[in-house]
């Protein structure tokens, strides 16, 4: 039984409309799309493709973890075989026998996989698998995995912190939704629990992946040593949290209610990174760079654009506590207060913004 407060990671909008997933998502695919030379370098380079499959089996592992509704998987994933293909090819140029390719498009048991098997590419070069469930744990046998990717998934944790709820600790986080511009004993219970997020996920994929297998995590990032509140994520989710305060006072909500919503969401650095790997000892880190996804996204940005993927993100989890009822309001006048504080927001915008890790199980 869910306990009561505590707020558990939800799937994307699933469908077509105006405010899901699959119409509001081309930052994350932006930033994806950053990478992918680098990726291809290094499957190039530290994947030993033919000793991963030298024994009877020409079939090739991959899962996309937090896959959602696409269309951002199918070109990642696409990207991934055709790699590997080259790699392979490369590796064994004479040989008669091809790869087949299994992916798995892996996301929470409530994402809407009817919109995102209805949109597979009919052309797609691999067999198609579908894997309900979180990737906080266990998911595939071990040592069945060959390459795990994940791509703006991980910075969701696998709830809220359960401390923010006491009124007693340092971490109650009385009137806010997030602990970017929080107390610091907020952003500490945060901490701790992306601590404990992050050593159940690099267990669960360590029993998973062959040795010399491969994983490739894409993460909204942040540069050691930078503070929560110069996030451009931290306004936004400030200025969401004074419209639930000021809905609230109106009696459209509950003061309980904001109360105890804390959003699931944390922006890792690549130190958080290095202290999860000495944690767990089974992977070596042949990649771990901050990079910039601004100049990439090669369109000027707008407030109406950037509610709209909020709001693809987090309308299910905020209409589950709220109430769907909200939801129009709730992202009216968040629009309307980010307009009003865009100068701010642009300001709050770093170079640096991106995670590329690329990890290689021992």
């Amino acid at each position: 039984m869910k306990e009561e407060g505590v707020i558990a990671a939800e799937p994307m909008n699933g469908g077509g409309g105006a405010y899901s997933y699959k119409n509001n998502s081309y930052y994350q695919r932006t930033g994806s799309g950053v990478v992918k030379e680098m990726i291809d370098e290094a499957i190039l380079e530290k994947l030993d493709v033919n000793k991963l499959t030298c024994g009877g089996s020409n079939a090739f592992n991959i899962v996309d973890m937090g896959s959602s509704v696409g269309p951002n998987t199918f070109i990642a994933m696409q990207n991934l075989v055709e790699a590997v293909s080259r790699k392979y090819q490369a590796e064994t140029p004479s040989t008669k026998h091809l790869l087949e390719f299994k992916v798995h498009f892996n996301d929470r048991c409530t994402n809407d996989f009817n919109t995102l098997f209805a949109s597979l590419p009919l052309k797609r070069k691999y067999f198609a698998m579908g894997v309900p469930g979180t990737f906080h744990g266990r998911l595939f046998p071990k040592l069945s995995l060959h390459l795990a990717y994940t791509s703006y998934a991980l910075q969701w944790l696998s709830r809220s912190p359960d401390r923010c709820l006491d009124k007693n600790s340092p971490a109650w986080n009385k009137g806010r939704i997030h602990y970017a511009r929080a107390a610091k004993g907020v952003q500490d219970a945060y901490a701790a629990q992306l601590g404990e997020d992050m050593d159940v996920f690099l267990g669960a994929r360590a029993e998973e992946l062959v040795p010399g297998g491969m994983m490739v995590l894409i993460i909204p990032g942040v540069p050691d040593k930078i503070p929560p509140s110069r996030l451009p994520n931290s306004l936004i989710y400030e200025l969401m949290g004074s419209v639930l305060v000021d809905m609230a006072k109106r009696g459209v909500i509950s003061e309980h209610q904001v109360d105890s919503f804390n959003l699931p969401l944390y922006t890792i650095s690549p130190g958080d990174i290095e202290a999860a790997m000495e944690r767990n000892q089974c992977f070596d880190i042949e990649r771990l760079e901050m990079m910039s996804t601004v100049k990439a996204i090669g369109r000027p940005m707008d407030w109406q654009s950037i509610t709209k993927h909020i709001r693809a993100g987090l309308e299910t989890i905020i209409s589950k506590h709220f109430g769907s009822h909200i939801i129009d309001e709730l992202f009216e006048l968040l629009c309307e207060k980010t307009g009003d504080n865009f100068e701010a927001l642009e300001a709050t915008y770093m170079d640096k913004n991106q995670l590329l890790v690329i990890l290689k199980r021992k």
